[in-house]
């Protein structure tokens, strides 16, 4: 399988897939609208082809498919204006363009699809965000007779340039208290790299066609402990208010309002975000392919304090089995 479609793969999580993807020599196939930003994120990669494409229109998704053995979709949004049972936003990324793409797959004769849904996804949740997830799961799990699929529900993703930790030091960067709704629910962050592992090894695994792998980080954190985390580590450590479901719903209203957005460049939190912590984001299943999950604390030091002659090496210090001591309880 030398030729392979990553759509999404100039994202957060696709950099790092592509990566991989380059060193097992493959050739990867990115479509993006905006080729100069891309462009910006992927330049050092050999065997990247990047294509002007809108995902969103069959025509220009055929073209991108042509001659692919294989097709990963991680594209996803974190934000939509509500509706139910989901937002436009969720509808057109989460539901939608997994059927454009199952379709687009049948077409063009491409037998290998990995879809990126989330960990909690289910028809019942109680975010848009969840439940639009579930829906792309379904349509992707309905072409299993024909495609051979494969899905990954990771946990909320952590690294360099992440949208989780990062954003738990940027708010106490700015803001002299952290205001926190929903302190003791519960998350098990994922290393962006290892769920990029996963993704790769599951390429030509076939004992994972048809399957869904939870993909979960070796210990479980309650929100309060990840953002004291975060601002420490930054260190930028602020108090900690917790607030209960209606205060924090109103601090998130306002969070969502443009002028707010405006100001920060981009949305912070919104009240489906809130609504989606109302369930615990954790799994007991083992990590796929014999996968190690690496612990958050021998990464994230590495990005939140700053990448200084000692601390880039926390990550190669735990593989080599001498893991910093960071947060132990």
């Amino acid at each position: 399988m030398a030729r392979i479609c990553l759509i999404g793969g100039s994202g957060f999580l696709g950099r790092n897939i592509a990566e991989l993807l380059v060193r097992d020599q493959r050739v990867v196939v990115v479509p993006t609208r905006r080729r100069e930003r891309a462009k910006r994120n992927l330049i050092l990669l050999p065997t990247i082809d990047l294509i002007e494409a809108n995902i969103h229109d069959d025509a220009a998704l055929d073209r991108a498919l042509q001659g692919c053995e294989v097709v990963i979709n991680l594209v996803g949004v974190l934000h939509s204006p509500s509706a139910q049972p989901y937002g436009p936003a969720f509808a057109r990324a989460h539901v939608e363009l997994p059927d454009r793409i199952v379709r687009a797959c049948e077409r063009r004769g491409v037998r290998r699809l990995i879809h990126l849904s989330a960990l909690g996804a289910a028809p019942d949740a109680p975010s848009e965000y969840l439940r639009s997830k579930a829906a792309g799961e379904t349509a992707v799990l309905a072409a299993a007779g024909k495609l051979n699929v494969t899905i990954f529900r990771p946990s909320v993703v952590f690294g360099m340039d992440d949208q989780f930790l990062n954003l738990f030091a940027t708010m106490q960067r700015l803001l002299p208290v952290a205001v926190l709704a929903s302190g003791s629910a519960k998350f098990q962050p994922v290393f962006v790299e290892d769920v990029a592992r996963a993704v790769v090894a599951g390429i030509d695994n076939k004992e994972s066609f048809g399957k869904r792998y939870d993909l979960a980080g070796s210990k479980v954190y309650t929100l309060r402990e990840l953002v004291l985390y975060a601002g420490a580590m930054a260190k930028c450590p602020r108090p900690i208010i917790e607030v209960g479901q209606g205060l924090g719903m109103l601090q998130a209203l306002v969070m969502e309002l443009g002028i707010v957005k405006f100001v920060l460049g981009r949305q912070l939190m919104s009240r489906d975000n809130l609504r989606s912590m109302r369930i615990d984001n954790v799994s007991g299943a083992p990590f796929p392919f014999g996968i190690a999950p690496t612990p958050l604390e021998s990464v994230a030091p590495t990005y939140l304090t700053g990448v200084f002659a000692r601390s880039r090496y926390s990550t190669y210090r735990y593989r080599a089995g001498r893991s910093p001591g960071f947060m132990q309880r």
